[in-house]
């Protein structure tokens, strides 16, 4: 359930990282949770040219050092008045972002997509990709920020469903996350098209038997959740829909879940990703 005491803020300082930090803050108040702000220093692999006169001593100490004293004195001012903890690591970023997750606690993971500063391997998108995927806890993302006018506290939220086994345990957790932000939950539901030739009778009658199913079979869900909050049933490519439902509602922040999902309806998973990257606001996959 959204109970968050404990995020980590995994940081590379750059633009993209700064601006998520604003998330952070107003999510960390809301929760009264405790913050964990993390850099890693990647594997430095020294290879010379061949040839070369000399060979480059690499003084590995001196840069968790500076790396250290760089992140004592960051975000000072945008994590203000909030309980955090500074970090460093050495090793490969996304297994020690990962390990810490589990042995730290950790409720919610908070993350740009990319960076581009001088750390700029931390927070690139094949780390975020094996987060994603190894990560026990929640993880939020941002695929770019600078673009993104959503709002720091969010004043609605979109939980993209897909009918599949933990429906229910991720509208429960939608729903008590967005009472926690003081935000309005509305849950989506997309059916694939059944076929190219929508303009035929009998294909619309077949496509809305099949949003029809769809709908019911969300409905139940949402009974056995407990929760009353409006469903739309919409109909397209998962990943566009998806992108284009949070436009139009002007969603300030995308729920989604990225379990197993084995049933005919589940198929968020295979397209996590992409809704990641084309959602117009930031994106809490659960």
């Amino acid at each position: 359930m959204a109970t968050i005491k404990h995020i980590l803020f995994p940081y590379d300082f750059s633009k993209a990282g700064q601006l998520a930090s604003r998330f952070v803050r107003t999510t960390a108040q809301k929760f009264d949770a405790k913050v964990t702000l993390m850099a890693v220093m990647p594997p430095i692999w020294n290879a010379m040219p061949m040839g070369a006169p000399a060979m480059v001593t690499i003084d590995e100490p001196q840069m968790e050092a500076e790396l250290k004293s760089r992140l004592d004195r960051a975000l000072t001012a945008e994590l203000a008045g909030l309980c955090v903890q500074r970090l460093t690591e050495r090793g490969d970023p996304a297994a020690r972002i990962v390990e810490f997750a589990h042995t730290g606690s950790v409720d919610l993971i908070m993350m740009p997509t990319h960076g581009f500063g001088v750390f700029r391997s931390l927070l690139i998108g094949s780390v975020t990709g094996k987060v994603l995927h190894d990560a026990k806890c929640p993880v939020w993302t941002a695929t770019h920020a600078e673009e993104q006018h959503a709002r720091d506290l969010p004043g609605t939220v979109l939980c993209a469903v897909d009918g599949g086994p933990r429906t229910c345990e991720l509208i429960q957790w939608a729903a008590k996350f967005s009472r926690q932000m003081g935000s309005e939950l509305k849950l989506l539901h997309v059916v694939p098209p059944v076929s190219d030739w929508l303009t035929l009778p009998s294909e619309r009658e077949l496509q809305e038997q099949v949003r029809e199913e769809a709908r019911r079979k969300i409905e139940e869900q949402k009974a056995c959740a407990g929760i009353d909050v409006p469903l739309r049933v919409a109909v397209g490519p998962i990943t566009e829909t998806v992108a284009e439902e949070a436009r139009q509602e002007a969603a300030d922040l995308v729920v989604a879940g990225r379990g197993t999902l084995q049933s005919t309806l589940g198929r968020l998973r295979t397209h996590a990703y992409g809704i990641i990257q084309a959602s117009p606001c930031p994106v809490l996959s659960v």
